[in-house]
């Protein structure tokens, strides 16, 4: 994103300072914009520009934690393979860019449907948007009430709240198991390695 920004409106460093996670890829852009006084109108090629960007970064090496967090590839494997669970994905990522990601790391197959950062500028507005979609994918009819939401972030603990979902909140991203704690989550998990105990935090 930052590339991109600099690409197109010659400014470096673009989104320093701006909160970045757990947010949309769309309202983190127009917090950029506000900031360095772009005019809206100006953005529409930002997301096309992004992705260009985004495919040649994707397979360079990585550092820090880029790339699969300790348990998520067995747990999604577990999910999948029941007939009483149903995946979805509900991410603040572009659609396209989510793709992208996913599926460089061979985690897209996994989600037949979801809400993107494109569906909605409020990250609270994504839950009922995926709860639709999976309706319309085949998938059960669910209140999003039913739903349980899997996030690294107070904001994805908020989505859940928003509409009285549960929440499983785990500390691989930018945000300690207390500071999610705090935020209201219904189950902190320092990460998702313990397959049975996040099972059974799913299912209960």
């Amino acid at each position: 994103m930052t590339l991109a920004f600099r690409d197109l409106f010659a400014v470096d460093d673009a989104f320093q300072g701006i909160p970045l996670p757990g947010r949309t890829d769309a309202w983190i852009l127009s917090d950029a914009a506000t900031v360095h006084g772009i005019p809206r109108d100006a953005l529409a090629r930002f997301p096309e520009v992004y992705l260009e960007h985004l495919i040649v970064e994707l397979d360079k090496p990585g550092s820090g934690r880029k790339g699969v967090m300790p348990g998520v590839r067995e747990l999604l494997d577990c999910l999948a393979a029941r007939n009483d669970v149903y995946l979805a994905l509900l991410t603040g990522n572009y659609e396209e860019a989510a793709r992208l990601k996913l599926e460089h790391f061979d985690l897209w197959r996994y989600f037949s449907c979801g809400a993107f950062g494109d569906d909605a500028p409020d990250r609270n507005g994504l839950l009922p948007k995926a709860v639709a979609r999976i309706a319309a994918s085949g998938g059960p009819a669910i209140l999003a009430a039913d739903a349980i939401v899997i996030g690294d972030t107070p904001l994805d603990v908020a989505v859940a709240a928003s509409a009285g979902a549960r929440s499983i909140a785990v500390a691989t991203g930018n945000y300690s198991v207390d500071e999610l704690r705090a935020s209201g989550a219904d189950v902190v998990f320092e990460d998702l390695s313990d397959t049975n105990a996040v099972l059974d935090a799913i299912l209960r």
